[in-house]
């Protein structure tokens, strides 16, 4: 494992003033059985998710170091970690280059051209943006990025999780979608060193990191929910499986009907519009598939925004 408590407090430091602080909004009484719960509001964060984070520690190392070139910094991506990766970009005044699928939502590729990205839509999946990156990182000298497997990405996410902790230190678990794991990972570190269960949360049709554990090695899976755009990573990091591996970890599926069940509750009873991705992980305690202990304290992470809320308000 490459992924250590330090590099996340490091991470902090960099970050502080300039990522949005989590916000905690406490659910009724009754709502998860005899548990008390919270919801982490972490769509609120710059460019509407948890990447920024990781975004915006990885480009200020890279300054630190002296190691952020002129010609900026490339990344593939289904949309989030390119939109984090502009962002971060133009906080340090240099360039980014972002490759997606053609399959990107058109919401995030919008996003990604007004926050001034160069942006390519390179075949139907995200290896294919990815090796496209590839190239274009060796051909002009622009700083590779990774949408999650990363130490510096997943080191960012995890800062979600210390400021979580400071708002409840009593807190018992956390529930957190899964995709390529960068924010697992960085949640599971931060979560694991206080003694905190984490709840890993995937789609049946996008469990790269539940096949990871069956398998008992990192595997590619087929990709096939309404989540993947965001969640749609064929094979998760050495470093999420080597995390999810530890005591206090576990790791649940979820149905796309309950996944998108979850959302539409939180619009029709918060007015919260969330990505699937989000949806995804207070769909495991709304279905039932993980159910909290009584008095079990637990907050759930919503970790974005970036959807097209039309399917939300429209006449039911």
């Amino acid at each position: 494992m490459t992924l250590s408590i330090e590099d996340v407090r490091a991470a902090a430091q960099r970050a502080a003033g300039h990522i949005r602080p989590v916000a905690l909004a406490p659910v009724e009484q009754g709502t998860w059985g005899a548990a008390e719960g919270w919801l982490a509001l972490e769509f609120l964060q710059y460019t509407g998710t948890f990447k920024a984070r990781g975004a915006f520690n990885f480009t200020r190392a890279h300054r630190e170091a002296g190691t952020l070139p002129g010609t900026g910094v490339v990344i593939a991506s289904g949309g989030n970690a390119g939109l984090a990766c502009a962002w971060a970009a133009a906080r340090h005044s240099v360039p980014a280059t972002v490759f997606v699928p053609e399959t990107a939502p058109p919401v995030k590729v919008d996003r990604l051209r007004r926050l001034g990205a160069e942006v390519h839509q390179i075949g139907t999946e995200y290896a294919d943006a990815r090796d496209a990156a590839q190239k274009h990182a060796a051909e002009t000298g622009a700083l590779l990025s990774h949408a999650y497997d990363h130490p510096l990405i997943a080191a960012g996410a995890g800062t979600v999780m210390e400021e979580i902790l400071r708002a409840r230190p009593d807190l018992d678990t956390v529930v957190v979608a899964v995709g390529g794991g960068g924010l697992f990972t960085g949640v599971a570190v931060s979560a694991l060193e206080h003694g905190v269960g984490v709840v890993a949360v995937e789609p049946y049709g996008s469990r790269a990191l539940n096949a990871a554990l069956e398998a008992g090695a990192v595997v590619d899976v087929p990709v096939d929910s309404v989540a993947a755009d965001s969640l749609g990573a064929r094979h998760v990091s050495s470093d999420a499986l080597a995390w999810a591996r530890k005591d206090g970890v576990r790791s649940v599926l979820v149905s796309d009907e309950a996944i998108v069940s979850a959302r539409q509750a939180l619009w029709d009873e918060r007015r919260i519009a969330v990505e699937h991705a989000a949806a995804t992980a207070l769909s495991a305690l709304t279905s039932g598939v993980y159910r909290p202990r009584p008095g079990e304290k637990v907050a759930v992470l919503l970790c974005g925004a970036n959807t097209d809320p039309a399917d939300l308000t429209r006449a039911r």
